[in-house]
């Protein structure tokens, strides 16, 4: 008995995308729970994972584009598994053959089960002893991402360069940039703030939230409120263009740019207005790990009204953000540098990041992105205004 592997639905919207890449080799065996293969849309990257267990037949070959639906393999659920050679004598005890469930635990965590001991009868490994391991330290088992080879520079045949198939989420990237830039009036107008007051509330109270709440405060969170907060002074940036009409938004789900290897990606914090700093902290986490495990679901990147987005991360000293349609604008954070700044009539040195907003003119007006800014500098400056809600 043969069990299909068919291309999962992943929206109403997506109708087609490309088979990424094959996590498991042609004739492997496979146990249910395994992650098979990656199926790339224009939108998003989605792990498909083996229903049963048994041998692999694949029937599509990677970078091949494919419909949902559509029959990529096949898993032969009559195959038994392998049995492993034993050695004579073994340098340390192996763990007993895996249950399915702390199978799916290694394999997430990346974790080499053989360095590790098992509690259970007969030194099997019970999911306790994998939980219990300290990632940091334990030994690790090369992931697929690591045994891909980066494009090579230089060809070995001597070429001085290659090419390769730009996956659909890069074309829909590129796509949606040259659009925006063609369809939206879009200017850009900065400001800096003094990061001082926030730093230091960060310092103070970093311990005590840590451990109430299980995970470090970050700067991310204090703009994403400063971000409501200035929507809320200045609407015209919470609105869109849609044919002839203004609509204007009354609620405040914030898009996030989270960069990965594939591209950016932009999750949606949904309510920020309703969300505490914690809460804020907790889902940016949650959409980073995501991410990087390509698990982003398209209702996780619909429905945005404004964007932010963190060059500083890299090291961007100043940029123009380009918007992401069919929002009106986009926050550019960049690096905090320590620079010399006058106040009250003393030179100080204080820790500045320059602040730039996009937007588009057909829908806001300078005077209103401006003001727009100035009310996320003062709100950052002045952490206080949360407490007080004025």
């Amino acid at each position: 008995m043969a069990t299909e592997i068919k291309v999962p639905s992943v929206g109403e919207s997506i109708t087609q995308g490309v088979l990424g890449s094959w996590r498991k080799k042609n004739g492997d065996y496979v146990t249910e729970g395994d992650a098979l293969l990656e199926f790339e849309t224009d939108k998003v990257t989605s792990e498909v994972c083996a229903e049963v267990s048994g041998t692999l037949k694949q029937l599509v070959a990677e970078g091949s584009e494919v419909k949902i639906g559509q029959v990529i393999g096949l898993i032969d659920e009559s195959a038994k598994a392998p049995t492993a050679p034993v050695a004579a004598k073994p340098a340390s005890p192996a763990p007993a053959t895996l249950s399915p469930a702390v199978r799916k635990i290694v394999e997430e965590k990346g974790i080499d089960p053989a360095g590790l001991s098992g509690s259970g009868k007969g030194g099997r490994l019970l999911k306790e002893d994998v939980l219990s391991q300290n990632p940091a330290t334990a030994k690790r088992i090369p992931s697929v991402v690591d045994q891909q080879p980066e494009p090579a520079l230089i060809s070995s045949d001597g070429e001085r360069s290659t090419r390769r198939k730009m996956t659909p989420l890069r074309k829909k990237i590129a796509d949606r940039l040259v659009s925006a830039q063609h369809e939206a009036a879009m200017l850009t107008t900065f400001n800096e703030a003094d990061l001082t007051n926030v730093m230091a509330l960060r310092s103070r109270y970093q311990e005590r939230f840590q451990q109430k709440h299980g995970i470090k405060i970050g700067f991310m969170s204090f703009f994403v409120k400063a971000a409501v907060y200035a929507l809320q002074q200045v609407p015209a940036l919470n609105a869109r263009i849609d044919g002839e009409e203004i609509v204007q938004n009354h609620f405040y789900d914030i898009g996030i740019a989270i960069s990965t290897e594939k591209g950016l990606l932009v999750p949606v914090l949904r309510g920020a207005d309703q969300l505490s700093l914690a809460g804020i902290e907790g889902a940016i986490i949650d959409y980073s790990k995501k991410a990087r495990d390509g698990k982003i679901t398209l209702p996780d990147l619909e429905g945005g009204v404004f964007t932010i987005t963190n060059g500083g991360i890299f090291g961007s000293l100043l940029s123009t953000p380009i918007i992401n349609p069919p929002q009106c604008g986009i926050l550019g954070m960049h690096s905090i540098q320590e620079r010399p700044v006058a106040i009250n009539g003393q030179v100080v040195i204080r820790p500045m990041m320059y602040l730039a907003v996009s937007y588009d003119h057909r829908l806001v007006d300078g005077k209103q992105a401006v003001t727009f800014l100035v009310r996320v500098k003062e709100y950052i400056e002045n952490p206080a205004l949360a407490l007080l809600e004025i």
